[in-house]
């Protein structure tokens, strides 16, 4: 039987190897598609995916994998979700701030979360019991107990005063220090102590899933934007924890 930290060890060699192949095509001038939604793609978020998925395939063929890139393939209570390129448009401007995702579900709880920036060639990992690590060293969550002392993430400010304009009124008369570090990274700041709140009013199963186990192995929360701890809600909200509750009372 494979433990989790078997797992982890897995998930995160993965991880770095689709990483690396994407900084053959980072700052290359590598132009995005648009997909029906009218997000960007390019051929990183592709041909990563496609590296990730044959990966695990020979590792454990019986498994189910979700990706952004290539839908859901397999049935199993063992599922891997899979964002090969989060932050796709600030890879495409060159920006390091963007990672590879990769977390596993095992009968519908995630146990494994891996956030690998190759840009930044920076690791965090965590699997369900195992700590949350951060290129090798523990990862923990600030202990700023405040609004008013913490430094809060959002991906778009602008999508997130017209999605809940209360709350962001609310949150700029409250919060210590506003910034825009955008996607999976602001949510990684969280974790390493280095942000307080990260707030994301639109995510996706694939931008979640790898971020739940992460921040709560590393002393945080990860919610939706009503509180409730899922990778499904559609919205996410990092905190240290300390801060939840805080961060929720906005929106009332």
């Amino acid at each position: 039987m494979t433990s989790t930290r078997e797992y982890l060890d897995f998930a995160t060699d993965i991880a770095f190897r689709a990483g690396r192949q994407a900084l053959s095509h980072f700052q290359t001038g590598v132009e995005a598609d648009r997909k029906a939604d009218l997000s960007p793609v390019t051929i990183a978020d592709r041909t990563g995916e496609e590296l990730l998925r044959r990966l695990i395939h020979a590792r454990f063929p019986d498994h189910a994998v979700v990706g952004e890139e290539m839908g859901v393939s397999g049935d199993s209570r063992y599922r891997w979700i899979l964002d090969p390129i989060d932050g796709t448009r600030s890879f495409v401007r060159g920006v390091p701030l963007f990672g590879v995702l990769v977390a596993l579900e095992i009968e519908g709880e995630p146990v494994v979360g891996v956030c690998y920036l190759p840009a930044l060639d920076e690791m965090v990992a965590a699997g369900r019991g195992e700590g949350c690590r951060w290129n090798g060293r523990e990862a923990r969550v600030s202990s700023i107990g405040s609004l008013e002392d913490a430094l809060v993430s959002v991906t778009e400010p602008a999508g997130l005063s017209e999605m809940h304009p209360a709350f962001w009124e609310g949150l700029k008369k409250k919060a210590g220090t506003i910034r825009g570090y955008s996607d999976c990274y602001g949510h990684v700041l969280v974790a390493t102590g280095r942000a307080d709140v990260m707030l994301d009013p639109v995510m996706n199963l694939w931008d979640n899933a790898a971020l739940l186990p992460i921040l709560e192995e590393a002393g945080g929360s990860f919610t939706d934007w009503s509180g409730r701890r899922t990778i499904d809600g559609g919205s996410a909200i990092s905190t240290n924890g300390e801060l939840l509750d805080a961060v929720l009372a906005l929106e009332e």
